[in-house]
């Protein structure tokens, strides 16, 4: 079974994060998906980037919810990298989703809340994207149910989080797969992002597929971890290496 490389931030081990060069990158180097976090400016415009100030990527420390579009874009994110990125600007999502090649995904990322959903819809709207071409995804199962229900023309995963534990030489994960499963299949999302554990048991994954959800998983970077969830089930791969990924894996 072919295995979906999402590169995580785009080509992030290689690029600035969450910024067009990183997403042209990923194309370069295989990538079939992209993956990128949004946030909410102070006047409205959803801009791709991961932390809630601009603090890491740009060293200067604002807010992202209290600037408008025009003062972030002021700044550069892409030289804390590497001198090559030097002036590369936070970019909006309609500006991603304009770069999307045919055939290409692109996994969206709501960081903030259900308040981003007419922005979201707007853009998407006006975007030449199919509904095979997009993937909403969120960590707070309240944000992307919402986002389901109001835009429910569009493909949305539930980004989950588990832990190992292991009692008397048994592992056993919190929450239990089968668990965000049915949550999953409840609200009627479309499948799980999870996120990726060594401890994970053998036909586990099998668990979303029987369940008629997709299945991804974040974020793995090993090739023998990316080989064994092919051989489980697992449809999508998130990564900070997709070209080498991509490379291997053919």
């Amino acid at each position: 079974m072919a295995l979906e490389i999402v590169a995580h931030r785009g080509a992030s081990a290689d690029a600035p994060e969450n910024t067009l060069a990183a997403i042209q990158l990923a194309w370069q180097q295989n990538a079939n998906a992209a993956e990128i976090d949004v946030l909410l400016t102070a006047d409205g415009e959803l801009v791709a980037i991961h932390d809630e100030t601009t603090l890491r990527t740009a060293g200067v420390d604002w807010t992202v919810a209290k600037r408008s579009l025009a003062e972030l874009k002021t700044l550069d994110v892409g030289s804390w990298k590497a001198s090559s990125f030097v002036g590369e600007r936070i970019p909006t999502l309609a500006e991603v989703l304009d770069i999307i090649p045919p055939r290409k995904r692109l996994f969206i990322e709501v960081k903030c809340g259900a308040e981003a959903i007419p922005e979201l819809q707007r853009v998407l709207a006006a975007s030449r994207t199919s509904r095979e071409q997009t993937v909403l995804i969120s960590l707070d199962f309240d944000t992307i149910v919402a986002v389901k229900r109001a835009i429910c023309d569009r493909i949305a995963f539930w980004v989950t989080e588990q832990f190992a534990h292991e009692i008397n030489g048994e592992v056993t994960l919190s929450p239990p797969t089968q668990e965000l499963v049915a949550k999953a299949v409840t609200a009627g999302l479309d499948g799980l992002d999870i996120n990726d554990l060594p401890e994970r048991p053998k036909g586990d994954i099998e668990l979303i597929r029987q369940a008629g959800l997709q299945s991804c998983v974040w974020t793995v970077n090993s090739f023998d971890r990316a080989i064994w969830l092919r051989d489980e089930g697992m449809q999508s791969i998130t990564t900070d290496v997709p070209g080498k990924l991509a490379a291997l894996l053919s």
